[in-house]
């Protein structure tokens, strides 16, 4: 539960440097942590939800508001556009480091290899490895493709 420690912390920093956007972007990470939490509890675990799944909160919130940004974009609303990006760093900032394409690579071949996958059918497989060790620190709908042509 380190994670969830920082986000609060930074909340509370910024209750105290009374910076109100970022205070908002915190909040809304908090809501949508806590709102994951409800949902574990009603589906009958004791405890709210972890690291791996805050990451993955964490991770839909940024590729949200990325989406956001194009709209915005072409839609002419750059005000609305940089509002996003402001989000996006903040959020960020409690995401791991995003792996670059070499090291997605790697993982990928290291996956099938550990899978032992040897054809599409075991993509799945490939795709749940990776998405317990590399939570928040890859995109998964740009790897998809990737593992898909490693198989066929």
């Amino acid at each position: 539960m380190e994670l969830r420690t920082r986000i609060t912390d930074a909340m509370k920093q910024a209750m105290k440097d009374k910076a109100a956007d970022r205070l908002s972007t915190l909040r809304l990470i908090n809501a949508a942590i806590k709102d994951k939490d409800i949902a574990a509890r009603a589906d009958g675990g004791e405890e709210g939800v972890g690291d791996a799944e805050v990451l993955a909160i964490l991770g839909k919130m940024a590729k949200q508001r990325m989406e956001s940004v194009r709209a915005y974009e072409e839609g002419g609303r750059l005000d609305l556009a940089d509002r996003e990006r402001e989000e996006i760093a903040i959020i960020e900032e409690f995401l791991p480091r995003q792996l670059t394409e070499e090291e997605s690579a790697k993982a990928v071949d290291d996956a099938i290899a550990e899978v032992g996958a040897t054809s599409i059918r075991d993509m799945g497989k490939v795709i749940g490895l990776l998405k317990g060790k590399y939570t928040g620190q890859m995109d998964f709908g740009a790897v998809g493709p990737k593992v898909k042509d490693r198989l066929s």
